[in-house]
């Protein structure tokens, strides 16, 4: 074990060339970031008016596939919002995953609904579709208006939402089946999933909307930041919501009804154009570090995470499954030592004290992956 560390750590090392501290992911600005920054101040358009926003939506929605993309000041506001187009109000069930970050079930309880906790696959880590068609089969009914209604409490099921994992795509095409069968809305929090593919198609373009994350640590930043993937009309609902219901007027301040000032500063956005222009890069120098450390757990007990079929992966954070809780645990306290990051799998939100009271399955393999994942360095090499 500890000579698995040791190697791990000396591994780890020689790939970023370095002896001081290594991040589990940090930010690279080896583009055109600092010019266009600059461009913002000269043009003192640095707020939420500015030719940055429009391009940074322009350029996302066109690598993605999606018809439109509606620019937040970050990822939980887009999930928010998300959540809201969705139609999801006081006291709605939503079905999500367990094994998230907590900005998932935050979105849902800003809307005054309740997370349902349903297990994951663990082949991807995202909500597995045979685990969300059992709950809704032993749980669920359809009434006279196509509502989907828990058959105890007599609420709502508002939507379900999804993660892909540290960029690993979930089964969309079963959680889409059972979506529609149920007439549930799928909104698809792809937060870390930016240049992860499902069958050829990219991720965040399988629901009726999903959101995006450019926070600091993730495959591209702009240092907050996130965006809602949507069809045109969804999206201009989108744009009237997060920039404070204001109806266009020549002169006269006109807000229709609550809306949020979620809106992405053009100075932010700037930074995400001169991103957009390095992330094909990014993704295949994230493919060659995947690829190392599938090789480097090869013949041992520990199980690289590797990309679901079918799919084609960012790799956002690489991550292994150790053997134990004590080996994960091992591993853990050795290579933090030694100056290189790494880090565990969220505590699942079901034991949060928030959120214990929710329903849940089994919630089996969110256990075992919660018990023995660590999370590896996965920056981008700023040389490169």
């Amino acid at each position: 074990m500890s000579d698995l560390s040791g190697c791990l750590v000396e591994f780890v090392r020689d790939h970023y060339r370095t002896k001081e501290f290594i991040p589990l992911h940090a930010p690279v600005f080896g583009g055109a970031e600092q010019a266009y920054v600059a461009e913002t101040i000269t043009s003192t358009f640095v707020s939420s008016v500015g030719e940055f926003v429009n391009r940074f939506e322009l350029d996302v929605a066109r690598f993605t596939g999606s018809e439109a993309a509606v620019a937040t000041v970050n990822g939980t506001a887009a999930l928010h919002v998300c959540l809201k187009l969705a139609g999801v109000g006081e006291g709605d069930l939503v079905l999500t995953q367990a094994l998230t970050f907590v900005a998932t079930c935050n979105a849902i309880r800003y809307c005054n609904g309740e997370p349902v906790f349903i297990d994951v696959d663990r082949s991807s880590f995202g909500m597995s579709p045979e685990s969300l068609a059992a709950w809704l089969e032993q749980h669920a009914m359809t009434d006279a208006e196509g509502n989907c209604i828990e058959r105890e409490s007599g609420k709502r099921v508002g939507a379900c939402l999804p993660m892909h994992t540290f960029g690993h795509p979930c089964d969309l095409e079963g959680l889409v089946s059972v979506c529609q069968m149920w007439g549930i809305p799928l909104v698809e929090d792809a937060a870390e999933s930016l240049g992860s593919f499902y069958k050829g198609r990219h991720t965040g373009t399988f629901g009726l909307v999903a959101a995006v994350s450019f926070n600091g640590n993730k495959i591209i930043t702009t240092g907050g930041g996130g965006m809602i993937l949507s069809d045109k009309k969804t999206a201009a609902r989108a744009k009237h919501l997060t920039t404070t219901a204001k109806k266009p007027h020549p002169y006269e301040y006109v807000h229709d009804e609550v809306g949020f000032n979620y809106r992405l500063p053009n100075l932010n956005a700037a930074l995400g154009v001169a991103q957009m222009e390095q992330l094909t890069d990014f993704l295949a120098q994230k493919r060659e570090l995947a690829n190392k450390y599938r090789e480097f757990f090869r013949g041992t007990d520990y199980a690289f995470v590797d990309e679901p079929e079918a799919c084609k992966s960012n790799f956002w954070l690489n991550a292994v499954l150790c053997p134990s809780l004590e080996a994960r645990e091992h591993l853990l306290k050795e290579t933090n030592a030694e100056g290189v990051m790494s880090r565990p799998v969220w505590q699942l939100m079901s034991d949060l004290p928030m959120y214990r009271h929710c329903e849940r399955d089994a919630l089996t393999n969110s256990r075992y992956i919660a018990e023995r994942l660590v999370n590896l360095p996965s920056s981008v090499k700023p040389e490169a």
